[in-house]
C-alpha cells in the first residue's frame, strides 16, 4: 500500500523495501484431535514508521502470525516446501511424520529483506527484543515474579549491548520514566505484583521498546485493562512511535481501538485474510460481509440504534474448516459458488490498495457498503 490514512506518502525501508513483508504465511500445529490450520496464506506489509493494526475474533489466527514470524511456535519444525507442491499437503505430511515437532510454518516472512522464517534460532534470538519486539496480552504472565522489574530490563539491554550493568541500569529507569512509572529510581527495584495491572502494561512497553526496536508487535497490549488505562496505553504508545519512528503491528479484536492509531487494517477470520485497506478507507466502504459484521457490532455514542448488528453463529473449528469460503456458514449472502471456491484476497478496481476475499459481485458489495455504513453513520453523508 502507498496511501495513508492522512494522505502522506508512506515511508519505507532504504531501496523501496517494506520492512517487514509477509507472503502466503501458513502455520500449522499437530494435536490429539488433528492438524490444526492456524494461520492458512496470509499476506500483508509493514512499512517503517506505521501502524498495522490486524483486526478479528479470538481463534482467527492473528497471534499465531505474529509467534510465527518471531519463531516463537512451539517445538517448530522446518520444511522447504518443493516446486509444485501444495502447501497444505506438505504440511500435513510434514507433522504426520514427525514425532519431534508439533508446529510448522511455510511461506515468507521478510524483515528487511531477510526471511525470519529460515532464520536460525541464534538469529532470531539476536532480533527479537533488538530489531523487532512483542508486548504480550497478560503482563503478569510476561514478567518474572522472582525478579525485580529492573533486574529483567537490565537482561533486555546487556543481551543485545556490550555495556556495563551500571550504564543498563541507568537505561531502565530512564525507560521506566519514559513511560510515565513515577518515581522510576527507586521503583526499578519493585517486583511485578507490586504493580496494578495498567503500571505493568507500561513496564511491558519500556521493555519492548528499551533497546528501540525497528518493528514493534502490540498483542492486545490493553486487554483487562480499564477504558480509561486503555486509552493511556494506547497514547503512549502512538507518542513514543512518533519520537522513535518505530513501526507498529497492534492486534486486536475491537475495530474501535485502531480506528484512530493505524494507517492500515488487517481483518482476519478463521485463519485466512478477508479485507486489507488504509484505515479510512476500510470504516467508509468495507466490503467483506465479516467486516459488515464486525462495525455493526461496534457500540457508537454519537448514533441512536434500536440494536447492535450480531454475528450469527460461531468461528469454524479449523481443526475441520468448511469447504469453500469459511465465512459461508455465517454470512447472509452466501451462494452455490461459496461451497466450492476459496476467495482469495483481490485488489478493488475503484481501489487498488483495497483488498478483499468475497466473491460477490463488486458492484453489489460497494451498493451494500454504502447501505451499511449510512446504516452505522460512518459513511460522510450520514456524519
Amino acid at each position: 500500500m502507498t496511501g495513508s490514512a492522512n494522505g502522506s506518502t508512506r515511508s519505507i525501508e532504504p531501496g523501496g523495501v517494506p520492512l517487514l513483508e509477509v507472503s502466503d504465511l501458513r502455520t500449522y500445529f499437530k494435536t490429539d484431535d488433528g492438524i490444526v490450520r492456524a494461520v492458512d496464506g496470509v499476506s500483508f506489509s509493514v512499512e517503517a514508521g506505521k501502524t498495522l493494526g490486524v483486526v478479528g475474533e479470538s481463534g482467527s489466527g492473528k497471534s499465531v502470525t505474529m509467534m510465527s514470524i518471531l519463531g516463537l511456535n512451539p517445538k517448530p519444525g522446518r520444511l522447504r516446501l518443493q516446486d509444485g507442491v501444495d502447501p497444505e499437503t506438505g504440511m500435513v505430511g510434514f507433522l504426520g511424520q514427525t514425532k519431534k515437532y508439533i508446529s510448522v510454518s511455510t511461506g515468507s516472512a521478510a524483515f528487511r529483506g531477510e526471511n525470519l522464517l529460515e532464520a536460525s534460532n541464534s538469529r532470531l534470538r539476536s532480533l527479537r527484543g533488538k530489531e523487532i519486539s512483542m508486548i504480550f496480552q497478560d503482563p503478569m504472565t510476561s514478567l518474572n515474579p522472582v525478579l525485580s522489574i529492573g533486574d529483567q530490563l537490565v537482561e533486555a539491554v546487556t543481551l543485545h549491548r556490550d555495556i556495563s550493568k551500571r550504564r543498563a541500569r541507568e537505561l531502565a529507569i530512564a525507560g521506566l520514566d519514559e513511560v510515565g512509572i513515577p518515581r522510576a529510581a527507586r521503583r526499578v527495584d519493585d517486583y511485578p505484583h507490586q504493580f496494578s495491572g495498567g503500571m505493568r502494561q507500561r513496564v511491558m512497553i519500556a521493555m519492548a521498546l528499551i533497546n528501540e526496536p525497528a518493528l514493534l508487535i502490540a498483542d492486545e497490549p490493553t486487554t483487562a485493562l480499564d477504558v480509561t488505562t486503555q486509552a493511556q496505553i494506547l497514547d503512549l504508545i502512538s507518542d513514543l512511535q512518533a519520537e522513535r519512528g518505530t513501526a507498529v503491528v497492534l492486534i486486536t479484536h475491537d475495530l474501535g481501538v485502531v480506528a484512530e492509531t493505524a494507517d492500515d487494517i488487517v481483518v482476519m477470520y478463521a485463519a485466512r485474510l478477508v479485507e486489507q485497506a488504509p484505515v479510512l478507507e476500510l470504516f467508509e466502504h468495507p466490503l467483506h460481509p465479516y467486516t459488515w459484521g464486525l462495525l455493526g457490532s461496534l457500540p457508537r455514542v454519537d448514533v441512536t440504534l434500536d440494536r447492535l448488528m450480531q454475528i450469527q453463529g460461531q468461528p469454524p473449528s479449523l481443526l475441520r474448516p468448511p469447504r469453500g469460503c469459511r465465512f459461508r456458514p455465517r454470512c447472509a449472502f452466501a451462494f452455490d459458488r461459496c461451497r466450492s471456491e476459496v476467495p482469495t484476497a483481490t485488489a478493488q478496481s475503484f481501489d487498488p490498495g483495497h483488498l478483499d476475499a468475497c466473491l460477490l459481485d463488486e458492484r453489489f458489495k460497494f451498493e451494500e457498503s454504502a447501505r451499511v455504513t449510512f446504516e452505522l453513520g460512518l459513511a460522510p453523508e450520514a456524519a
